[in-house]
């Protein structure tokens, strides 16, 4: 399985977009409202795709560190195409005083898996307070 990455809209080069809303505090963000909270835009592209089921989405607090999936569900895939095709995640789950890093691992119809970006990191959102 093998695809072209047009961008990565994360952390190296590539960007990490990433929304300010109104919320100035540290820490979790469990009890912000859902619509409120900052969050980490994660992007990216693909020129084609062959036999691709989908993507999840990993996330550590190291670059060395042990990443977890976080998303709830695959990211779904589009399968065989010759078309491009965006992807987009928030991860909504962060403390935004804390910088991430991620990875994006694809998913073949067969189930293999391997990693489709390299480690990125995000930015912080807001400065610790002193």
């Amino acid at each position: 399985m093998r695809y072209l990455v047009l961008s990565i809209l994360i952390g190296f080069s590539a960007n990490i977009f990433a929304e300010v809303k109104m919320n100035d505090q540290c820490g979790k963000q469990s009890e912000v409202a859902k619509e409120s909270r900052l969050y980490n835009n994660i992007k990216w592209k693909t020129a084609s795709e062959q036999d691709n089921f989908g993507y999840d989405i990993y996330r550590a607090n190291t670059e060395d560190g042990e990443y977890s999936i976080i998303n709830e569900d695959t990211i779904e895939g589009a399968g065989t195409t010759d078309s491009a095709t965006a992807y987009e995640f928030h991860d909504d789950t962060i403390d935004p005083c804390k910088q991430y890093y991620y990875y994006i691992e694809s998913i073949s119809m067969d189930g293999v898996r391997e990693a489709f970006t390299p480690k990125f990191q995000s930015k912080l959102k807001l400065q610790p307070k002193k």
